[in-house]
């Protein structure tokens, strides 16, 4: 089986959109097979992926992730038939939950409950691309006047991975989902994770075989300090994008060290915290190094479980890129 690579931009920040498209088309011609696009309180997730639908010929198109609270179930819908179509069928639907503080304080949205809506928006999705009448009674939705979409998708089914983190999420993910993207979880408790995400499919009485994990993370760099890139990002998810993340960590055994993180960061700012993180949690959470060494430890992901990769490649070269892509595919 031909190995899964996808690409995570960083569209939210300082990226250019002509950089960002380019981006994409080199993964395109490469053998990437996945490309995701993030959304949090900047620009919007599905504006560029419309964009690179344009200007791709095989490159799955997936959101890393949006929300299941700014936008309801039949808005997602719309705008995932859209890029689909627009895309003959290359669309991916990346949904998570985000958090208490993106979605009541920039939305203006109450968070809970949030495994409630999740599956609730999951459902009405998948109802709307089979064509059917929307007629619904949920927690969170009460439809009874049988909607439909007002055009045929190109699919009857867009795949649909969910971001979650706790066992709850978790298990309604392998009960729903196509594929899970957990988050935050150490490559030291990664499989035992997986393998209970696929029991839990399997209880369900779905084909564990059949669902996707994407997982994991490499860089490929040889820059000196390629391993402490993620450290702002890292800091700034433990300290202050609420206590999912903080809480995963700690459930995982680095409750001292978030507890540490979270203090310095508040106390000292966003570049000491980044600094405290511990060499053995970032090495824990992520891996850089050249290409060889990038593919050793794709593999040992792929003996966790992992389907899909997490990739970064730190060259806009496309020569350079190839290369590396084709050597992480051997």
């Amino acid at each position: 089986m031909t190995r899964k690579l996808s690409l995570m931009i960083t569209w939210q920040f300082d990226m250019k959109k002509e950089d960002a498209i380019e981006l994409a088309r080199i993964a395109d011609e490469t053998g990437i097979d996945s490309f995701w696009v993030p959304e949090g309180w900047a620009r919007d997730a599905f504006s560029l992926l419309i964009s690179i639908a344009e200007k791709t010929e095989r490159l799955k198109l997936a959101t890393g992730i949006v929300n299941a609270y700014s936008r309801t179930p039949g808005a997602l819908a719309q705008h995932f038939a859209t890029l689909d179509e627009w895309s003959d069928g290359r669309a991916i639907i990346g949904l998570g939950a985000s958090s208490a503080n993106v979605i009541e304080q920039f939305h203006g949205v109450p968070f809970q409950p949030s495994l409630a809506r999740l599956r609730e928006t999951v459902e009405i999705i998948n109802m709307l691309m089979r064509g059917e009448k929307l007629v619904y009674s949920g927690k969170w939705f009460n439809m009874d006047r049988g909607f439909t979409l007002r055009f045929k998708p190109v699919r009857e089914h867009i795949p649909i991975f969910l971001a979650t983190l706790n066992p709850k999420s978790v298990k309604m993910t392998a009960e729903v989902a196509d594929g899970w993207m957990p988050a935050m979880i150490p490559k030291s408790a990664l499989k035992a994770e997986i393998d209970q995400f696929r029991q839990w499919a399997a209880d369900a009485g779905r084909d564990p075989a059949v669902l996707e994990v994407k997982a994991g993370g490499v860089t490929v760099s040889d820059a000196p300090g390629a391993r402490d890139a993620g450290r702002g990002f890292l800091a700034f998810y433990i300290a202050r994008m609420g206590d999912f993340y903080y809480r995963q960590l700690s459930r995982f055994g680095y409750a001292d060290e978030v507890a540490h993180i979270r203090k310095v960061f508040n106390e000292q700012g966003s570049k000491a915290g980044a600094a405290a993180i511990p060499p053995h949690l970032l090495e824990d959470l992520g891996f850089a190094g050249n290409a060889d060494e990038c593919l050793a430890q794709l593999r040992e992901y792929e003996a966790m479980g992992v389907d899909v990769h997490n990739v970064t490649i730190d060259t806009r070269d496309p020569v350079k890129f190839g290369r590396a892509v084709e050597t992480l595919l051997r």
